[in-house]
């Protein structure tokens, strides 16, 4: 639902959708209160500001962060949690278990910056002196499967992921990569804008060589290189628009057409280097991108590209080396995200634990925080949701019996994962030792890159997760067909078990009901129930769902995220399908209970059921951004800001405006209103 931002980014270890907030308490206790709401603005004018008007008067962007909202406060209390779990399992002594040995011990590693500052760059220096020593391009490939194991993606990516044809079955990918900025577009787009942060990249990439031992006019030198092959690579990417169609990422080859197609990568010797399942045959998710870097490695001599990888290996540990590193990187985030300061230690080794060692620290977590209670509330109300998209595929008027009837055979296959895995993860082969931090954050990279990579030619194991218990966040997968909500974003506000069903329909509720709908968006709908690629809709039924689909991708393209930048509502088009289609079936739902119950329901608080649920589905996206922020993500983010996943629904929905009694001509009210599910 808010995807993470974005492991392509792993180069510079950018986390922006999970950035740890400040060390501060809360600001004020999050969930959803009516004193959150300004009554000065007529709720028919712009409802996100009536619902949001006195939480964003009230609410500080903290320091560390470029933003804050709803995950933000829940991020923040979690943080909180599993810093005392983890300074209580770094202390130490006899009656610790392994899992508490392994994140303790790592979580204690990284909090000892005396002993960081003490060894200087000397942890990564083999890594560095590694990519140096390559003789010819043939050994660069050798020390690029190793950067790859290790860390960062240079020139390329190479992943496991189910098979697009055979959903039960995990082949290998290969794709594009390699750069250090979001996305292509920063390096071919010249305003002022992008140009600016373009020199702020190039000024980090200095200070780091410079910081690793070269002089100024190297360091320049190496910054230019390093910003050619990226812009190379660039220009050979996809735009992020275009990729959104998993049809335009299916090519599915021979191992040998693969390897014939960029003869430069020699590929063979990085499959054996990684140390791969032997496979057949494997999807290149973008020919063109292999195709023409073939020629930018053929073109580029081997000291250049030796930098570039020295370089992504130096960005990607940045944050683990000494003081002049670590704020060398915080200077250039700041032209991206534009927060005051950066974040606290303790919160980076928070965050790192959580990344290294997840389900061993989800454990403690989730003994500590989840109730059998809180999921079995989640589960009846997950059902509830489901039942009310059956009933709305039941009487869509655009959509003919035959795909009706495939809908809701992919809608009941559709699998549930709620707070935690089944199975926890196996970290025993992952060696953790004390004062090592650099050490430690290699193994466990490495831990997690063999662990994908042996999952190749396997059968595709179910149970798995792809988020860690304490994760503010959910998600749906095309190719399990499944939701997934962790322990993490369970509590206020998006569900607070203290509170009134009408808020928590139209906040959790609403969420649930946003991740079914990614089942029958723009690319959940090219998935069958085996979460196969395959398209089970008539000729007919497709083309209508692309005319509604249009209108919300046009409707949004209008929206202006900051100064002069619009939406791009093609890319946002998946959430915001399933922004609509959430909502409404949640109510739809929330309805459903009211009349099964038999009750005629009071007013809380002044308000109706109905103003209720959407006072609840307002409060959920309440956020405040730095301008910074709002452009990085208006470039790379398919989600809108906030205040449209708010108003560009319920100018959407007759239920609102009969809710508020908004009338034909208020902004509430579109003229056109869009609706697919």
């Amino acid at each position: 639902m808010r995807s993470i931002l974005w492991c392509a980014l792993l180069s510079i270890a950018l986390c922006a959708v999970s950035l740890a907030q400040t060390s501060e308490p809360a600001q004020h206790k999050a969930g959803f209160s009516i004193d959150n709401i300004d009554k000065s603005v007529d709720p028919c004018m712009d409802f996100y500001q009536y619902a949001c008007g006195n939480w964003i008067k009230n609410t500080q962007i903290p320091p560390d962060r470029p933003d804050m909202d709803s995950f933000g406060e829940v991020e923040e209390q979690n943080l909180l949690v599993l810093r005392d779990i983890l300074e209580k399992a770094s202390k130490g002594g006899s009656e610790r278990d392994a899992i508490d040995q392994k994140i303790g011990d790592y979580y204690g590693a990284c909090m000892d910056e005396s002993a960081v500052e003490a060894k200087g760059i000397a942890p990564l220096k083999p890594e560095l002196d590694q990519i140096a020593a390559a003789k010819d391009k043939q050994a660069l490939i050798d020390v690029i499967a190793r950067v790859q194991l290790i860390g960062p993606s240079p020139l390329f990516n190479f992943y496991s992921s189910p098979d697009f044809h055979n959903a039960d079955m995990v082949i290998a990918y290969i794709d594009q990569g390699g750069l250090t900025l979001p996305d292509r577009n920063y390096y071919i787009k010249d305003d002022a804008k992008m140009v600016g942060i373009r020199k702020a990249l190039s000024d980090y990439i200095t200070t780091a060589f410079t910081l690793s031992g070269q002089s100024a006019q190297q360091a320049a030198e190496s910054a230019k290189t390093v910003l050619d092959i990226e812009t190379a690579l660039a220009k050979a990417s996809m735009d992020r628009t275009v990729r959104r169609d998993p049809k335009v990422r299916d090519h599915k080859m021979s191992r040998e057409e693969a390897i014939g197609l960029a003869p430069n990568f020699y590929l063979a010797r990085f499959f054996k280097d990684v140390d791969s399942p032997t496979f057949s045959d494997l999807n290149v998710s973008n020919p063109d991108f292999f195709k023409q870097v073939n020629d930018v490695v053929a073109s580029q001599s081997l000291d250049s590209l030796k930098t570039y990888v020295q370089w992504h290996m130096l960005a990607g540990a940045a944050k683990w080396l000494p003081k002049p590193y670590v704020e060398a990187r915080f200077k250039f985030r700041q032209a991206l995200f534009g927060q005051a300061e950066d974040q606290p230690r303790w919160k980076k080794c928070v965050e790192a634990t959580d990344e290294a060692l997840g389900e061993a620290l989800g454990q403690r977590y989730v003994e500590r925080t989840f109730g059998a209670e809180g999921k079995q509330r989640m589960l009846t109300m997950v059902d509830a949701l489901e039942k009310a998209l059956d009933q709305d595929i039941t009487g869509l008027p655009w959509m003919t019996e035959e795909t009706k009837k495939q809908a809701k055979i992919k809608l009941e296959a559709i699998r549930n994962k709620i707070g935690y895995p089944d199975v926890w993860r196996d970290y025993s082969k992952l060696e953790v030792k004390q004062g090592d931090l650099m050490g430690n954050f290699l193994r466990a990279n490495e831990f997690e890159s063999r662990r994908q990579i042996a999952k190749i030619s396997k059968p595709l194991d179910r149970k798995e997760w792809e988020m860690t218990p304490p994760t503010v966040n959910a998600y749906y997968s095309g190719s399990f067909n499944e939701i997934v909500f962790p322990a993490g974003i369970l509590q206020p506000p998006f569900f607070d078990k203290s509170m009134d069903e009408y808020v928590n329909f139209g906040s959790i509720g609403a969420v649930i009901g946003h991740e079914l709908t990614h089942g029958f968006d723009d690319q959940g709908r090219k998935f069958d129930p085996k979460g196969n690629l395959r398209d089970w809709w008539t000729e007919q039924d497709g083309k209508e769902f692309e005319k509604r689909a249009s209108c919300v991708a046009n409707e949004y393209s209008n929206f202006v995220a900051v100064d002069d930048l619009k939406l791009n509502g093609k890319l946002t088009l998946g959430e915001n399908t399933a922004d609509n289609g959430g909502a409404r079936i949640a109510l739809m739902a929330l309805e459903n209970m009211i009349r099964e119950s038999g009750k005629t329901p009071e007013k809380i608080d002044g308000y109706t059921p109905e103003q209720r649920y959407f006072l609840g589905f307002a409060r959920v996206w309440c956020e405040k951004r730095t301008p910074e922020y709002s452009r990085t993500l208006v470039n790379i983010d398919p989600h809108s800001p906030g205040r449209f996943r708010t108003n560009g629904v319920v100018e959407n929905m007759p239920e609102f405006q009969k809710a508020w009694g908004c009338k034909t001509g208020q902004a509430m009210v579109s003229p056109n209103m869009c609706r697919v599910w």
